[in-house]
């Protein structure tokens, strides 16, 4: 049985992300056979990880799963403050989590899988894979603002400029934006700073996957098109064709 870190073990049993998994083990919420685990530790299959006193899994089959997050469901693990947090919403035989958050006020599509590497490559901003989204505002779309948007603007909050991006105007109050980057309520924001306020932000397509035709609660299995296509852009094809998946 190899050994592995406890974080990529985390990682490749759905659990979260790796980075994530160490916020978990400095949490003091890992256990390792009973014990509490710590940063930088190995384990193999044969010991017994728990998380939150939850057995960790590693399962064969890496599932990837769409997924319409409704309006009010928070993307989180663990919030003793939220009514509804996807991990609860979504009922699937396999425990899966996100890849890549929507804010509590936002809905559309969110892929949901057990595949730790995924979740590592969909998350790496210098991938720049894009998303796309529908976003109404209170006021009317002028030109000049989408010009500025389209160039990249700065957030002071943030402390950081947004990438170019590609913003298409679809009705006077609605436009078709797509993003390469993930910043925490970036629509929202790069809003803001044009003066314009977020009526509502439904996200329709992940990379090469797209939010189709479910409805808010609906999920679905990916095809083996779709989940073949996303592999490749996200550079492990050639893992998982060794996996056998």
């Amino acid at each position: 049985m190899e050994e592995q870190r406890l974080n990529k073990y985390l990682a490749a049993c759905g659990i979260c992300s790796r980075r994530d998994a160490d916020r978990l083990i400095e949490q003091g919420v890992v256990t390792v056979n009973g014990l509490t685990a710590s940063q930088g530790m190995k384990v193999t299959d044969g010991d017994e990880v728990r998380v939150r006193g939850r057995r960790a899994v590693c399962r064969d089959k890496k599932v990837v799963l769409a997924y319409y997050k409704p309006v009010g469901v928070v993307c989180t693990e663990r919030d003793v403050h939220a009514e509804r947090i996807v991990t609860e919403e979504l009922r699937y035989p396999v425990r899966v989590t996100y890849a890549g958050r929507l804010d509590k006020d936002s809905e559309g599509l969110l892929l949901m899988t057990n595949d730790g590497e995924l979740i590592e490559a969909m998350m790496r901003g210098a991938n720049r894979h894009e998303k796309e989204y529908v976003v109404r505002v209170r006021e009317d779309w002028s030109e000049e603002a989408l010009e500025r948007l389209r160039a990249g603007v700065w957030l002071e909050d943030l402390q950081v400029s947004t990438r170019p991006c590609e913003i298409e105007r679809i009705g006077p109050k609605t436009v078709r934006m797509v993003l390469t980057q993930g910043l925490n309520r970036q629509i929202r924001r790069m809003c803001r700073t044009q003066g314009l306020h977020v009526v509502s932000l439904k996200r329709t397509r992940v990379i090469n996957v797209e939010l189709g035709k479910l409805r808010p609660g609906e999920y679905r299995e990916l095809t083996a098109g779709e989940s073949k296509r996303l592999y490749e852009i996200c550079g492990l094809a050639a893992k998982k064709a060794a996996r056998g998946d």
